[in-house]
């Protein structure tokens, strides 16, 4: 179905109204009762699930950033007519997906023109109904994720009350170049488009979400992996003020990594034009795409090229200083926050879990904490071959994800009023008996990056859309509700607790976790273990380059 439905009269207008008949019943598009529905930028038209549920999907919230738009902030759009929202925009350019992988749900279009959103809203939501908002971020590195995703979708979570909203944003070099003559145009700053690209989407949630039944003061903001860092950055953007009344963080939280400066992101923006082998600013502006995409260092879904990395900034602008200036500042934006993490997820890569044996694991504590590993030991024990990998990992976690979950409640804490909660989450997905996944091993692997994310969203069939992946249970179904439920009451009410979870605010008198296991428990931080990890920091070992699998 078209995008426009113009504004005429007369017989035409019956024509396109038969026409648009014709095409819902043929699936394309269900007609939501009471649309369109009127915004500032335009009138949307959505479409209508069987579940009841009304989606809006490709809504544009930008122009397109192309041609003499690419590398500036996102600018506002507007449209006469109807925009009928019926199917998903295309994912910002980027490398493609294996097809055997676990996070491939099919084949998305990409394009430069991709600054779109999607809306799902429950059955009964109207304009003025104040319910509560969760708007997702994606995570991949910086280089890859899209809002299409259906481990992203929307729809279950509109069935449970919210409105759930997830939109695309520019990745790699097209999300990130700073150069001398980008900041001559723009006022001093330039790079973070991405970040600029998220706060257009987060501005305009405030602006019409009311519209579609959600509240404005409700606005829960959720980003995995990069996306957790970017919703970071967003946490410390004061261009972001009141735009979000709290924020989840889930692999991981970072209050201490601020980004590379402006002079070195200009300097990685002269490299990209001497590679592309153009005189001035205007004519990487005429670039295709795909050139810029080819020289843009990659490691995720199987692609490893060696080029060049464009990295979010310390930009002047967006992020007007560093993390650790802005918590002294107290220009932080003083919200709840839920600091989320994974029993394996990026652990894995601490040299300790490559040991098999005994041997093995004390010959790397060793070599990670010299004279300190007597101690190191002590805290952490092994008596049998069996119990290397679990204690390993346990190190690991502890010194790693959890450590910077924690890291953010003692800075929250510190600097803010409002409270940290913080989670773990320890459960395997139940594979399907003989499934092969090109990047994992279901018979070893854990709680790996991004498990926990179809629990949050209930979207657990999702990964049997395709194929028979994963053969989900009972608890599956329970840990579901109760994750998904907590989400919906911390946008509603600011704290994640619920009658199915009674989740305390940590506190350095009381540092407790959630961990979601085969049970839903609060458990105790180790704080002695933590405490003696941030006291002996492990020494760097030079490991050979593994390969990175997606981070969405």
């Amino acid at each position: 179905m078209p995008r426009f439905t113009p504004v005429i009269g007369g017989l035409s207008a019956l024509f396109l109204s038969l026409a648009a008949l014709g095409q819902s019943m043929a699936g394309v598009m269900s007609a939501i009762p009471g649309d369109p529905v009127a915004t500032p930028s335009g009138a949307i038209a959505g479409t209508l699930l069987p579940s009841g549920v009304k989606a809006y999907l490709g809504v544009p919230f930008a122009k397109p950033p192309t041609e003499d738009l690419r590398w500036r902030a996102p600018q506002p759009m507007s449209w006469k007519g109807v925009w009928n929202a019926d199917h998903k925009g295309a994912e910002c350019i980027q490398v493609l997906r294996p097809h055997n992988i676990n996070h491939y749900f099919g084949e998305e279009p990409t394009s430069e023109d991709c600054l779109y959103m999607n809306i799902w809203t429950p059955p009964s939501a109207h304009a003025g109904a104040h319910l509560p908002v969760i708007v997702f971020i994606y995570g991949g590195g910086f280089t890859i994720g899209s809002s299409g995703m259906a481990n992203y979708d929307g729809e279950n979570m509109a069935r449970r009350g919210a409105v759930f909203v997830n939109f695309n944003y520019r990745v790699g070099i097209l999300g990130f170049l700073a150069h001398p003559e980008l900041s001559q145009e723009q006022g001093g700053h330039s790079g973070n488009y991405a970040y600029l690209d998220q706060n257009a989407a987060l501005k305009w949630v405030r602006d019409n979400i009311a519209q579609f039944g959600g509240d404005p003061s409700k606005v829960v903001i959720m980003g995995q992996s990069a996306g957790a860092a970017s919703v970071a950055a967003q946490v410390f953007s004061p261009l972001s003020r009141g735009l979000f009344r709290g924020a989840v963080m889930s692999s991981a939280c970072s209050y201490t990594n601020s980004g590379a400066s402006l002079a070195d992101g200009e300097q990685i923006g002269l490299d990209v034009q001497k590679r592309l082998g153009v005189a001035s600013l205007s004519e990487m502006r005429q670039v295709p795409a795909d050139r810029i995409l080819a020289l843009q260092a990659e490691s995720q879904v199987g692609v490893s090229v060696q080029g060049v990395r464009a990295p979010p900034i310390v930009d002047g602008y967006f992020l007007p200083m560093t993390k650790a200036q802005a918590l002294e500042a107290h220009t932080v934006n003083d919200v709840p926050i839920i600091a989320s993490s994974n029993g394996e997820d990026l652990n894995v890569s601490n040299p300790l879990v490559s040991a098999r044996t005994v041997a093995e694991y004390a010959q790397m504590a060793t070599r990670l904490y010299g004279d300190d590993a007597p101690a190191f030991l002590k805290l952490y024990p092994v008596h049998t071959d069996a119990d290397v990998r679990a204690t390993a990992l346990k190190a690991a976690r502890e010194s790693g994800l959890e450590a910077s979950s924690r890291t953010c409640a003692q800075l929250q804490a510190r600097y803010n009023h409002a409270p940290t909660y913080i989670d773990l989450f320890d459960h395997k997905h139940p594979y399907a008996p003989g499934v092969k996944i090109a990047d994992q091993d279901p018979a070893t692997i854990g709680a790996y990056h991004t498990a926990d994310i179809p629990y949050w969203f209930d979207t657990l069939d999702h990964y049997n859309d395709r194929r028979l992946t994963r053969d989900w249970q009972a608890w599956d179904r329970n840990l579901a509700d109760i994750m998904t439920g907590a989400l919906i009451a911390f946008a509603e009410t600011g704290s994640p607790s619920t009658a199915l979870l009674k989740w305390p605010a940590w506190s350095a008198k009381s540092e407790t976790q959630v961990v979601f296991r085969d049970t839903a428990l609060v458990q105790p931080l180790d704080v002695t273990r933590m405490d003696w990890l941030a006291a002996h920091p492990a020494k760097p070992i030079a490991r050979a380059p593994q390969p990175v699998k997606a981070r969405d």
